[in-house]
């Protein structure tokens, strides 16, 4: 069983307990569902840097990345270095993330945030909603094409942006319906979790004009994000390089102050 598989099964389970805990009328009603929410690919496609900054405590791959660092002061220091985005990693029992860091999040800035979650059900997206992003996860490995075009239909009823992730030519093809905002590369193998950025440039010829090309996972320079501009990409996900050091709000933004 690889570690993606290990992560879909538990998120099942998962997934049934917190519909009982909260039901969809609960969330329905929370203030943040009735909010408008701000356009990350907007913010992508008018962007010279098109940074998504991660708040990210620990993953499956790298085990403890950062688990002292608060959700506000990041938050607050990202907005201050001027990022496009802001990713919260939701899922608890691999990455050590939650709803309430979503929601903490939200009450600190008015920058796009994206719940990086393993989405299986969508109750998910209502949930995320809910909690104030403005942008969902869609991963290709997990979800067949009636899931996709079901979730990320659900997604744009709710005025949330749909940022759909693939790793391989087979995905992409399969999955390519136009209620996705943004087509995300990951450049780490969620099977093997080994990490090469010629994904990104093998990709990105077959990724139609309408969709805005994100790279994500092993960005740690400048140099890499210029290269992979000249293959179109408009959005670069970072969330180790960042909250791998004490101040990961400072990181970010003597990263992007070089890349300006």
């Amino acid at each position: 069983m690889t570690i993606l598989d290990k992560i879909i099964a538990y998120k099942k389970l998962e997934v049934v307990a917190r519909k009982e805990v909260l039901p969809l009328g609960v969330l329905e009603k929370t203030v943040c569902f009735e909010q408008a929410t701000g356009s990350l690919s907007e913010m992508l496609k008018n962007s010279k840097t098109g940074i998504i900054a991660e708040y990210k405590r620990r993953s499956p791959s790298k085990s403890v990345i950062n688990t002292h660092s608060m959700v506000h002061d990041v938050v607050k220091g990202y907005e201050y270095a001027g990022v496009c985005g802001i990713s919260i990693l939701t899922d608890t029992h691999f990455f050590g993330g939650s709803m309430d860091d979503l929601a903490l999040a939200r009450d600190t800035t008015e920058i796009p945030l994206l719940r990086k979650e393993f989405i299986i059900d969508p109750y998910q997206i209502y949930e995320a909603k809910a909690f104030g992003a403005a942008v969902i996860l869609l991963i290709a490995a997990v979800l067949n094409r009636k899931q996709l075009i079901e979730f990320s239909t659900i997604a744009k009823r709710l005025g949330l942006e749909v940022l759909l992730e693939v790793h391989n030519k087979e995905e992409l093809e399969r999955v390519l319906v136009p209620t996705v905002d943004m087509i995300g590369v990951n450049n780490r193998d969620l099977k093997t979790f080994e990490v090469s950025l010629d994904t990104s440039k093998v990709l990105s010829p077959l990724i139609p004009d309408e969709f805005v090309k994100v790279s994500e996972s092993g960005i740690s320079s400048t140099e890499a994000i210029k290269e992979l501009r000249a293959y179109g990409y408009q959005g670069f996900l970072m969330g180790e390089h960042f909250m791998k050091t004490d101040k990961p709000g400072s990181a970010a933004k003597t990263f992007i102050q070089s890349l300006s």
